[in-house]
């Protein structure tokens, strides 16, 4: 059996996709923490709708969901005919593609798929599933490396500050800025703090639903609180996910990181980025190219300002961009950057 079902450990007890002989299943996001719900999908337009209508989220569980995505289309399509099957799922790469537009492990994800179709003979899923299998057992052995790294960077802390949902419900498993909260923990780190993280309130409902799973002791503030408690110096490190990671360093992640980047720099509290090299777009020179997707504002407004000709509008932007200049350190499972900049993140590429 697949590490990527199996692979639970001390402090790491959610697995929010499972793949199963009748297809993908998704813990569905949107319900927690209130219900515990998972869903099987067994179709890659279904998948798609999965992942546009963030019952997964989270850039590396949106690759991996994409990757099984691929599978699915693979074997809907070669029941169907046999000797067409490559050409018939490329509309299912296309939905599947469309479905969340900022977030590039999902192009990464397919793009490896897409690859791989040109080397099988006969019946598409098994070859296609080991692909994916290693897609998603990569991503956790990628999270743990990572998490040990982020978290020896943390000599002397006690405490750290985290955004958004960026643990196990956002990837494989074990999770990426979370997944160095987790090593961090466990190295005797006891001031864990979370922001709700507007809009969907991950944080709130995600984050510490995650920590609460696992027994590790965390304190939730208000995305506005932030700043505040900087200040007080209970916090040295921020730590945070990535969707998109320019070839200078820039970051796109979800809104409000930029805030906190500016703020830890006014207050001397460090502030670290963890994600993996999936997540850098070479392509992409600098931060002001990355899309930034903008959701409906119903997700925001409350439904009383839906009448017809109110004067009231919502701007929802779900992601900003910190510059690189803001960045102490970018983990990544090829290692750290530090002081990112475009030499630095150059230097990093001709590594991996």
């Amino acid at each position: 059996m697949s590490s990527s079902s199996e692979s639970i450990s001390f402090n790491d007890n959610v697995r929010a996709l499972q793949w199963g002989e009748q297809g993908l299943r998704l813990l569905d996001q949107r319900r927690l923490p209130g219900a515990v719900e998972y869903e099987t999908f067994d179709s890659a337009l279904g998948v798609a709708e999965a992942i546009a209508s963030m019952r997964v989220r989270g850039a590396p569980a949106i690759g991996i969901a994409a990757a099984y995505g691929v599978v699915l289309a693979a074997r809907q399509r070669y029941r169907e005919n046999p000797s067409t099957w490559r050409e018939a799922i490329g509309l299912d790469l296309n939905a599947l593609a469309g479905s969340r537009p900022t977030a590039v492990n999902l192009f990464w994800a397919l793009e490896r798929m897409r690859s791989e179709t040109g080397k099988i003979e006969g019946d598409p899923e098994p070859h296609l599933l080991q692909v994916a299998r290693s897609i998603h057992d990569d991503d956790i052995s990628a999270n743990r490396a990572m998490g040990e790294m982020g978290a020896s960077q943390f000599a002397g802390a006690s405490g750290v500050l985290t955004h958004c949902n960026t643990g196990s419900l956002a990837t494989g498993g074990y999770g990426t800025a979370l997944g160095v909260v987790r090593s961090a923990y466990r190295r005797g780190v006891s001031n864990i703090f979370a922001t709700e993280t507007r809009p969907w309130l991950q944080g709130a409902r995600l984050t510490v639903w995650e920590l609460e799973q696992d027994g590790i002791p965390a304190t939730l503030i208000a995305d506005s609180a932030a700043a505040y408690l900087m200040k007080t110096g209970v916090v040295q490190w921020i730590v945070v996910g990535a969707d998109r990671i320019a070839a200078n360093g820039d970051t796109a992640n979800k809104i409000g990181t930029y805030a906190l980047a500016v703020a830890a720099r006014h207050h001397g509290v460090k502030f670290m980025v963890v994600a993996p090299t999936s997540t850098i777009d070479w392509t992409t020179e600098s931060g002001e190219s990355i899309r930034i997707e903008e959701r409906d504002q119903s997700e925001l407004l409350n439904p009383y300002f839906a009448k017809p000709g109110c004067v009231i509008k919502a701007w929802n932007p779900v992601f900003d961009v910190t510059p690189a200049e803001l960045i102490d350190c970018i983990v990544t499972e090829r290692g750290i950057v530090r002081n990112p900049d475009r030499q630095a993140m150059r230097a990093l590429r001709a590594d991996a």
